[in-house]
């Protein structure tokens, strides 16, 4: 999903909240990403993520320090209610990374990186229990891995993790107010079936499931 397409899935959101919501998570997301892919010593990947964990920890008692990502956190997502805590459960399935192989424990471990963002998501949206969230951010995150890892096998098993949790995800017919993430999970497996971000094909697949839910 790029830059564009992520514009597009926002305004799926229920309401101008929930999308600011939603924004935020993914900025930190992304921002978590970016600290992985700097950085060559594990070691110091974990010092960087520890830093980030406690930084969302510590929204709970205090107001965020002038970091833009953190600031953004504790206005669209704190403000509605959720704990920072809750909010680092999403750098303790990025820290799944750093270990020296990556078995399908480990995947799924990772995973809780995109149940735990979805789950928040659905939450500010408001979205119908019935929605597969949690799935739906297990095969995100899984699929996003899939395409960089270099070891094959790991990739592989990736793959496999991430198609199942998709498949589930989007077997369903989701409520209005969950349609932004479904989408996302519909355009992570286009990414799987190596459609092109941009590719009309994407597009419409997005657009079918906000006037849908399927």
């Amino acid at each position: 999903m790029d830059s564009g397409e992520r514009r597009i899935v926002l305004t799926y959101a229920p309401t101008r909240r929930a999308g600011d919501g939603l924004a935020a998570l993914l900025d930190l997301d992304d921002r978590l990403g970016e600290t992985l892919r700097t950085t060559t010593e594990p070691m110091l990947g974990q010092i960087r993520l520890q830093w980030w964990h406690d930084a969302l920890c510590a929204l709970d008692s205090a107001p965020p320090p002038a970091e833009p990502v953190l600031e953004g956190v504790a206005r669209h997502v704190l403000s509605e209610g959720i704990a920072g805590a809750m909010v680092a459960e999403i750098v303790d399935g990025w820290q799944m990374l750093l270990q020296e192989q990556l078995d399908e424990a480990a995947l799924h471990g990772f995973a809780g990186r995109g149940r735990q963002l979805f789950g928040l998501a659905a939450r500010l949206a408001n979205a119908d229990p019935g929605d597969p969230a949690g799935r739906a951010g297990e095969g995100w995150a899984l699929a996003d891995v899939a395409l960089r890892l270099s070891d094959p096998a790991e990739a592989a098993t990736a793959r496999r993790m991430a198609e199942d949790a998709l498949a589930e995800a989007t077997k369903l017919r989701w409520s209005r107010n969950g349609r932004a993430l479904g989408a996302m999970a519909h355009l992570a497996r286009l990414d799987l079936a190596g459609v092109a971000p941009g590719a009309p094909k994407r597009t419409g697949r997005a657009l079918w499931h906000r006037m849908t839910g399927r």
